[in-house]
């Protein structure tokens, strides 16, 4: 009896962690509910990453053709309509002839931390190649990456291998937390990055901006500081959407 309960224990133990390796598709689902319903701008798209639905949301450029196709990807535990940053990118950047696709990325429960995460990384590429395929089959090639925070990181974890559909990524508020070291990381991204953040940005996006600068690849690489800004550029969406698209138009 002793022995079958300790393997009944084991084999609970191995769900438990088994399942905290999966984005939490509980809450993932109520975010889509919340979101499609009250979508004003923009097309909800579920596309599949494996054998895994997800939301995205696509909205098309004012211009035909459009510039090229922009992939959001969030911060930790929010969605791809977030009003803070991703929103006002995921609209403006269409009127400004981009076309936008906004993803959800792996989340789990409001709890968890950037630790946590981790686990959830090979989750990710799954997502941004379903999301290049999707704009792909809308007659888009050039891709820019566009992410925030835990988003950021996420984004250049999918670029230590070369990505050729990528032409230039964007990582805002960009910090490094625990294992997430982005200096590492951008030893090895050969792909164009701008480095976004504000002034009034978190203690670790500013006190580790110097070392992000001299770890990337300095000829594909730029950093730019925005004054006042803080870390989901409040009140600063109109230089936010201008300065991702002044940047990515000269990717061309």
């Amino acid at each position: 009896m002793t022995r079958l309960l300790k393997f009944i224990g084991l084999i609970a133990v191995c769900l438990y962690a088994g399942a905290s390796y999966a984005s939490d598709a509980a809450k993932e689902k109520r975010w889509s509910d919340q979101i499609v319903d009250a979508l004003m701008d923009g097309e909800a798209e579920y596309l599949k990453a494996g054998d895994q639905e997800f939301l995205a949301i696509y909205t098309e450029a004012a211009d035909s053709p459009p510039k090229g196709g922009v992939i959001l990807m969030h911060g930790i535990g929010v969605h791809p309509d977030w009003p803070q940053l991703i929103s006002p990118l995921r609209t403006g950047l269409p009127q400004r002839g981009w076309a936008t696709l906004s993803l959800q990325m792996p989340i789990l429960p409001n709890e968890a931390d950037v630790s946590d995460y981790l686990p959830l990384m090979d989750e990710v590429a799954p997502r941004i190649d379903a999301g290049v395929a999707f704009l792909k089959a809308q007659g888009i090639d050039d891709i820019v990456l566009v992410g925030h925070s835990l988003g950021a990181s996420m984004a250049l974890r999918y670029l230590e291998q070369p990505r050729d559909a990528i032409k230039g990524l964007v990582v805002i508020g960009l910090a490094k937390d625990g294992e997430l070291n982005p200096a590492v990381t951008l030893e090895v991204v050969s792909t164009p990055v701008l480095d976004l953040y504000g002034s009034e940005d978190q203690k670790d996006t500013l006190e580790t901006a110097t070392e992000r600068k001299a770890a990337a690849k300095s000829d594909t690489y730029t950093q730019k500081e925005v004054k006042g800004a803080n870390h989901f550029f409040d009140g600063k969406e109109v230089e936010l959407v201008e300065t991702v698209d002044v940047w990515g138009s000269a990717l061309k």
